[in-house]
């Protein structure tokens, strides 16, 4: 039962052992911290070390494992090796992590807290694969085989999702943000910015590889966003004011936005049926982004350039939800895509998408301590924006290739040549009528006359009646 360890899997072995010693944080400072007194950082610089830690984990959580996933989804060779690169790499930058010299940081902060956290994931994702390598798939560990797959798959699904947690844990660790009085405003601009970001993630893939899977739902996709809408309005109303104190201007904008996004949700609900009960396109979610993007321009700020920001943030809101009006209204004219195989889409259709992208993040980085900082560097508000945009554009490529590369391995393309003179569908189609048709001919060679070859080739052909028929005298 027990097979000779393959060179893959020593290498996820080796992996596990280094992390022995990962969740013992340690003083990497030594001595008297130079923290003062009621701020969450030193004045320090961040050394080379500490960049090279934020460098190597970036590129380890955040491109080389969500390649890896994809690459997991679709059975790819190429999965334990790109996942042994990204744990090696993710131990490397972890004791980096430990091994600065500049900036202090308070302990137990967020940022130590959770990478502990994520690296025992990590742990348990590395065992989990070396079980799953080693193909144990009789008696009692063929039955725990069955319950490691499903647990393997869900960690490696969620790893993206939680390395970027940590990426914004790492950011507001770094800056000495997030602390006492600004928790509530800088969780909330981080999490619904965050939201913006998904939901645009969530659209891409849906635009890309997802369009059939809706038609299969027997569902709009109105349907499930006025749902998460309603949902998330009913959470907003009853957790942007802190009950028992006094209201201010901002917490009665925050209120009644929770309130007409549930109320408009549960319209979006209704309309996402016809009278017959059919999946039918609606207006309500790009109008809940459209009147959001409105209250947010208008949000009163204290600082110029968060003015600035929030406005531009409330203006890319509101194209968002424009266009996507106009995409359901004009561009598909209600139906659920532009081709009924889901792999046709209109350029116009990523507008509201980016728009979505970057929307999330001009609300992250609207923080108030963020702005605080903007407003006393040498940096215009405009070149911020524009960063921002930068990072959106970054984002939504990465999102695309990624989608693109599912594609590819789940739906690899097929050799043509011969077949169809050389053109082929995107779904295949017309290689597979070919190649049919070739084994079709093969097989059925010599085995008829000439006339009831002439006969099978004009059907197979798709002539019919009105193939060119042999005179007798080419029989003869």
């Amino acid at each position: 039962m027990m097979q000779p360890l393959r060179p893959t899997a020593m290498a996820l072995l080796l992996s596990i052992a280094s992390f022995g010693a990962l969740v013992h944080a340690h003083d990497h400072h030594g001595g008297e911290s130079h923290i003062p007194e009621g701020e969450a950082i030193s004045f320090d610089p961040i050394d080379n070390i500490l960049w090279v830690h934020i460098l190597i984990q970036m590129l380890a959580y955040g491109i080389i494992f969500p390649i890896g996933m994809v690459f997991g989804i679709t059975k790819s060779r190429w999965h334990v090796p790109t996942q042994v690169l990204g744990s090696v790499l993710a131990v490397v930058g972890f004791f980096l992590g430990h091994a600065h010299k500049g900036r202090e940081f308070v302990e137990h902060n967020v940022h130590s807290i959770f990478a502990n956290i994520l690296q025992l994931l990590l742990v348990g994702q590395v065992v989990l694969g070396l079980y799953l390598k080693l193909h144990w798939e009789k008696g009692v560990l063929g039955v725990i085989r069955k319950f490691v797959r499903p647990f393997h798959s869900v960690i490696g699904k969620a790893m993206p999702l939680l390395a970027w947690v940590q990426m914004i844990f790492g950011g507001i660790t770094t800056l000495g943000f997030c602390q006492g009085d600004h928790v509530g405003q800088c969780a909330a601009h981080f999490i619904m910015g965050g939201a913006f970001i998904a939901y645009g993630i969530i659209l891409t893939i849906i635009l890309l590889a997802g369009q059939a899977w809706v038609r299969r739902t027997g569902r709009s996709q109105e349907f499930y966003d006025s749902s998460i809408i309603a949902i998330w309005g009913c959470i907003n109303t009853f957790t942007e004011h802190r009950w028992g104190t006094a209201w201010v201007k901002n917490d009665w904008q925050h209120t009644t936005m929770g309130v007409i996004w549930w109320c408009a949700g549960l319209a979006g609900i209704w309309l996402s049926r016809d009278r017959d009960g059919n999946p039918k396109r609606n207006f309500i979610p790009g109008f809940v982004i459209f009147i959001t993007g409105w209250g947010m321009s208008a949000h009163p700020q204290e600082l110029m350039v968060s003015a600035m920001t929030h406005s531009m943030f409330g203006y890319t809101l509101m194209a968002a939800g424009l266009t996507r009006i106009i995409e359901i209204a004009f561009v598909l004219k209600d139906a659920q895509s532009l081709a009924d195989d889901g792999r046709s889409w209109n350029s116009f259709q990523f507008i509201p998408v980016f728009l979505l992208y970057a929307a999330g993040f001009l609300f992250q980085g609207a923080t108030e301590q963020q702005m605080a900082l903007l407003d006393g560097s040498s940096m215009d508000v405009i070149s911020y924006i524009l960063i921002l945009y930068s990072l959106a554009f970054l984002m939504f490529l990465f999102v695309n290739m990624l989608i693109h590369l599912h594609d590819r391995l789940s739906n690899p393309p097929l050799n043509t040549k011969g077949f169809t003179n050389g053109h082929t569908h995107l779904n295949g189609r017309a290689v597979e009528d070919g190649q049919i048709q070739a084994a079709e001919e093969f097989e059925l060679d010599g085995l008829t006359s000439d006339d009831e070859d002439d006969e099978r080739q004009g059907m197979l052909a798709g002539e019919g009646s009105h193939a060119p028929k042999r005179s007798a005298a080419a029989h003869s």
